[in-house]
């Protein structure tokens, strides 16, 4: 399954990427950590990699690594700000828990 962005994140990677001087292409994968076993980790893909999965949603790129695409496969990414701070936020169906500071999932 596809991962997706809404317009609203879809803008913000835009920024992002432009900031970095990396033209629309974000690498989204997992990692080991937390008390809940895994965390998200969105990055500019300066590469695609062999047993990478491609996506593309609103004009922008997805780059998932083969070891993630379980993890995330299905999922939203949305944008929001909640007072000061702003965030990506995940939507994502495969997730059983999460930590209480958000911070981590498992599956």
């Amino acid at each position: 399954m596809a991962i997706t962005l809404t317009e609203r994140a879809a803008r913000h990677a835009e920024r992002f990427l432009a900031g970095r001087g990396v033209a629309g292409a974000l690498r989204v994968r997992v990692r080991k950590t937390g008390c809940s076993g895994y965390a998200y980790v969105v990055e500019p893909a300066a590469t695609v990699d062999e047993g990478d999965s491609v996506y593309e949603s609103h004009g922008i790129r997805i780059v998932v690594d083969a070891d993630s695409l379980p993890y995330v496969s299905g999922m939203e990414l949305d944008y929001a700000r909640e007072g000061l701070n702003e965030s990506f936020k995940f939507r994502n169906p495969n997730v059983k828990a999460t930590c209480g500071c958000g911070e981590s999932f498992s599956v």
